[in-house]
């Protein structure tokens, strides 16, 4: 199982909650960015775009925790940036603990056997470790060698002290099916308890615009990698959503089921798209125009988005609010899924590199500008 039965019975009684209550709308999922900076240099990375003076900023406590609270929302996902950079993150993680969230503490892993004693093992706590593919395909994709070989040396010292370690992995139009299934394999080698897979999203200001996928290279992407889907294979995801990567169920985002939190307050509309900010929950749910995002409304920044963060809540909220989200789950949870006709044309071939020199960003600028510490590589 992917996920401890605690947190699969809280998220049920929470969304089924909502639904009582004849709520719409509501949060599942808390994306809370403590900060911005980060040791590594993604090519299709958005999120370290900014002056030196935001990446130097770090959230208090105090803000995280009262997002927390005021979004109310089961989950808490820690992205940035690298929160292992942040002096408290320790602190913030304690917290929401305490709070009864369930954490995903999302890392590249270059810091993770280093501050692994400022965290204590719990059923509320997992390491979302990033491994972009196999060793080649993630050093590319991170844009440094080595980076790969330190995740997985991480990866089995989190587990061997007794942490929850799921992993996320994102994929763009280099990646190769049957490498990725390799990975796969090794991942549930090594002991983690789920995998979340996803396709990038297109950020405007990532430096690399040109290996992004399109919403039909997606589907067919991840029919050829998910056909013939291995039983030892545990994704950390709902059944629904990768049946919606292939293009066997149809999912419309609801970004305000992933709202973000980030130094400048609550994000408009989604975790993707900036659009300005609110200081409250209230506010960002009550003036956002929830009409003018996700594919169906035409807007061309969600033309492509098939990504989890908008899409698994509703996959979630499909699961536990309709009777054919709830058959098919059961179904797939029971039989697994049928395989997929498969049109080679759209399915990317891994021939072009994501990393280049001219997307480089190096440790020691980084570090001139945000205090970003240097990590050893083996």
């Amino acid at each position: 199982m992917a996920v401890p039965v605690s947190q699969m019975w809280k998220v049920a009684t929470y969304v089924l909650g909502q639904k009582l209550r004849g709520r719409k709308r509501y949060p599942l999922v808390l994306m809370l960015e403590p900060l911005f900076r980060c040791n590594l240099a993604c090519a299709g990375c958005g999120k370290i775009q900014f002056p030196a003076d935001v990446l130097r900023q770090n959230m208090s406590v105090e803000d995280a925790l009262r997002a927390a609270d005021e979004c109310g929302a089961p989950i808490v996902s820690i992205p940035g940036g690298e929160p292992l950079l942040h002096p408290e993150i320790e602190k913030i993680v304690e917290g929401l603990v305490e709070r009864k969230k369930y954490v995903y503490l999302c890392t590249n892993a270059l810091l993770l056997e280093k501050h692994l004693h400022r965290f204590t093992p719990t059923k509320h706590l997992s390491f979302s470790v990033h491994v972009d593919g196999p060793r080649e395909e993630h050093d590319e994709a991170v844009c440094r060698e080595g980076v790969y070989d330190v995740a997985i040396a991480a990866i089995e010292k989190a587990i061997d002290a007794g942490f929850r370690v799921t992993t996320n992995t994102t994929l763009f139009n280099t990646a190769d099916p049957d490498r990725t299934r390799e990975l796969f394999d090794t991942l549930m080698d090594l002991g983690v308890e789920g995998m979340m897979v996803s396709p990038g999203y297109a950020y405007e200001k990532a430096p690399d615009q040109e290996h992004f996928l399109q919403r039909r290279q997606t589907e067919q992407l991840f029919r050829r990698l998910l056909n013939d889907s291995k039983k030892r294979w545990r994704f950390n995801q709902s059944p629904l959503f990768p049946e919606f990567l292939r293009g066997n169920y149809d999912l419309e985002c609801t970004p305000w089921g992933s709202p973000a939190y980030n130094v400048f307050g609550w994000q408009k509309p989604c975790y993707l798209v900036d659009e300005g900010h609110c200081e409250t929950f209230a506010e960002l749910m009550e003036t956002t125009d929830w009409s003018a995002w996700g594919h169906a409304s035409g807007n061309e920044k969600c033309r492509d988005c098939m990504v989890h963060c908008g899409h698994e809540p509703t996959a979630v909220d499909a699961t536990f609010g309709t009777l054919r989200g709830f058959l098919t789950t059961t179904w797939l949870t029971l039989f697994g899924s049928r395989n997929l006709p498969v049109d080679e044309s759209l399915v990317p071939r891994p021939t072009a590199k994501i990393g280049t020199t001219d997307v480089q960003v190096t440790l020691d600028e980084l570090a001139a500008t945000a205090d970003v510490e240097e990590p050893a590589l083996r």
